[in-house]
C-alpha cells in the first residue's frame, strides 16, 4: 500500500474522530476530509449534566477545524464501498473517494434489547435525547435509571443531586459498578445512600412501559421517566459494507487499529474492537478511544514512511466517575483487575472535571497531546 499524498477520509467527529482528523491533517501529507452528521462537537461525557439541566458548551466543528486544511462535510454516511474505495452520503449525489479511511462512528444506546425500551425509555448517549430527559424531568416525581455501568452511575447520581425532592431509582441486572474493587463499590453505595437513591441490584428488566419497568421476577417499579443506560450498540454500517466485525458489530481491527479484512481502513473508538493480548476487547469509552486514535495516527504515518508501526498495549486503565458535582471516584485497573490507590471525594470530582475540560477543550485544539498520552500505550 503506497501513496504519494493519500486522501484520508475520517467518518465521525466525536472525541476520537476529530482528534485523528486533526493529527492526520498535520502528519500524513495529504488531504483530509472529515464527515459528520451534525455541525457541532458534542461533549458526550457531559451528557449526564445536560440531562440534569446544566449548561454544556456547544462548539462549532467549523471553528474546531478552521486553519487545519481539513475539508468538513456535514452529512450522514449511508454506505462504504471498500472495492471502489468511496463512501456514499445521504445528501450528496456523488460519493467521496478515499485512499485511506478512518472509521470513528462511535456508539449509541441499545434500546432494542428489552421490549418497550425504544418506545418508553429515554437514553442519554446523544445530546438531543439528553436534553429531552431534562425537559421530561420537569414534570416527573419518580425516575428510574436502568443500567449499572459508568454511564448509569453518573446519570443517577447527577439526577439525585439535582432533584433531591424526586424519588430516584437505580436498577441493574447485576451489581452497580461491577468493574470496581470492593472498596470502590463500598464507596459507591455510600454515595447512593447519601443521595437517597433507591438501589435495585441483580434485578434484570423484562419490559419497559409508560408507567415504569417490569422486572424479570415479576415486580413492577413505578417511574414517570425511565432512563436507559443498559448497554451500547454500534452502527450497522461496517457490517452492511462487508467489513469484518465481531458478534457485537464492532469492526475487528489489529493492534495498530487496521481492519483485519481491509488494510486501507482503520477503526477507532467505540465502533472498533482491538483485542488485547489475552483476548479481551478494549472497552468502549473516551479514554481507550483516545489511545486507539493515537495508535492509528502513528500507524498510518509509519506505514506511509515505510516503517513497521508500533502496536497498542493498554497496561493500565482507569475508571473516572463523577458522583454529582462535589463527589467522585477514580479507580485504576490493570490486566489483573482494580489497583490501589483509589481517589474519592472532592479530589476525584476535581480530577474528573479537569479531564472533561481538557478532553472537550484544550485537547481538541491541541491534538498533539493525544500522541503524547498515547505513546505510553504503544510497544
Amino acid at each position: 500500500m503506497e501513496f504519494d499524498r493519500p486522501h484520508i477520509v475520517v467518518l465521525g467527529a466525536g472525541y476520537t474522530g476529530l482528534t485523528a482528523a486533526k493529527l492526520l491533517a498535520r502528519r500524513a501529507g495529504g488531504p483530509v476530509t472529515l464527515v459528520n452528521d451534525r455541525d457541532r462537537f458534542v461533549e458526550r461525557m457531559r451528557n449526564h449534566q445536560l440531562a440534569a439541566g446544566q449548561q454544556v458548551r456547544a462548539t462549532s466543528l467549523r471553528d474546531l477545524v478552521r486553519g487545519t486544511g481539513i475539508r468538513l462535510v456535514i452529512d450522514r454516511v449511508t454506505r462504504i464501498d471498500p472495492d471502489l474505495r468511496h463512501v456514499e452520503l445521504d445528501g450528496a449525489a456523488e460519493p467521496i473517494g478515499y485512499d485511506l479511511l478512518v472509521y470513528a462512528l462511535g456508539s449509541r444506546a441499545d434500546l432494542d434489547s428489552v421490549p418497550g425500551a425504544a418506545e418508553h425509555a429515554v437514553a442519554v448517549a446523544d445530546a438531543e435525547r439528553a436534553a429531552g430527559l431534562r425537559d421530561r424531568m420537569a414534570g416527573a416525581a419518580t425516575v428510574a435509571v436502568v443500567g449499572g455501568g459508568l454511564t448509569g452511575i453518573e446519570v443517577v447520581t447527577e439526577l439525585a443531586e439535582t432533584y433531591p425532592d424526586r424519588q430516584v431509582r437505580f436498577v441493574t441486572g447485576a451489581t452497580a459498578g461491577p468493574a470496581l474493587s470492593d472498596a470502590g463499590q463500598a464507596y459507591l453505595y455510600g454515595a447512593f445512600e447519601r443521595l437517597g437513591i433507591d438501589l435495585h441490584e441483580n434485578a434484570p428488566v423484562a419490559k419497559v412501559g409508560a408507567g415504569g419497568v417490569l422486572l424479570e421476577n415479576g415486580e413492577h417499579l413505578d417511574a414517570d421517566v425511565v432512563v436507559w443506560t443498559a448497554g451500547f450498540t454500534v452502527p450497522a454500517l461496517a457490517r452492511e459494507s462487508g467489513l469484518a466485525v465481531g458478534a457485537n458489530g464492532r469492526m475487528l481491527v489489529d493492534q495498530t487499529m487496521r481492519s483485519v479484512s481491509h488494510p486501507e481502513i482503520y477503526g477507532i473508538g467505540d465502533a472498533a474492537a482491538p483485542a488485547a493480548a489475552d483476548g479481551r476487547e478494549l472497552r468502549m469509552g473516551c479514554g481507550p478511544g483516545g489511545l486507539a486514535a493515537a495508535c492509528a495516527v502513528r500507524a498510518i504515518g509509519d506505514r506511509l514512511a515505510g516503517h513497521t508501526p508500533k502496536q497498542l498495549h493498554v497496561a493500565v486503565d482507569s475508571q473516572c466517575i463523577s458522583l454529582g458535582r462535589k463527589d467522585g471516584l477514580v479507580q485504576f485497573a490493570g490486566p489483573d483487575g482494580p489497583r490501589r490507590p483509589m481517589l474519592t471525594g472532592r479530589a476525584a470530582a476535581a480530577l474528573k472535571e479537569g479531564i472533561l475540560r481538557t478532553a472537550g477543550g484544550f485537547a481538541l485544539r491541541h491534538p498533539s497531546l493525544a500522541l503524547v498520552a498515547g505513546s505510553r500505550a504503544l510497544a
